[in-house]
């Protein structure tokens, strides 16, 4: 799929650890989409958690009927392993992929550093991954106008 179509394909990947929150992220995406990028399809996909969003990522852009692939998830740490290594394997996975296939792929995958499943902090992500949604169909929006050649 040539990244010129008028109406662009887009697969966004939600990780279902903390879903609550990241889907909020899926939320925020497509009240933006629909102002930048109208008539625009969006998929959505999900996964168990962040570690299996590249594998997905790749499939999908491999598949030649995405323009681009956003994945998003909330990565925190667990107690039982360190969750800084987690994140950069999904991180340097999505890049990968999109170097691979030569379709853009956008992560919406954050690592705070003291979440704790509190309300206060719960609203705080949920709030923000509305936020992070919305950048990530900006950034979507910028990249397909670019017009870049396959």
């Amino acid at each position: 799929m040539s990244n010129t179509t008028k109406t662009p394909r887009i697969a966004f990947i939600k990780a279902r650890w903390h879903a609550d929150i990241v889907d909020r992220a899926h939320e925020g995406f497509l009240a933006e989409a629909a102002k930048l990028l109208p008539g625009a399809t969006v998929d959505a996909y999900d996964v168990p958690g962040a570690f299996e969003m590249p594998l997905l990522a790749k499939k999908l852009a491999q598949s030649g009927g995405y323009d681009a692939v956003v994945a998003a998830a909330l990565v925190v740490d667990g107690g039982i392993y360190r969750h800084d290594f987690v994140a950069a394997a999904v991180v340097n996975g999505l890049m990968q992929a999109q170097m691979e296939t030569g379709v853009p792929v956008f992560s919406v995958s954050l690592t705070p550093h003291n979440f704790q499943p509190v309300e206060a902090l719960i609203t705080f992500y949920r709030d923000h991954f509305v936020k992070k949604g919305a950048e990530a169909a900006e950034a979507v929006r910028q990249v397909l106008a670019l017009q870049l050649p396959a």
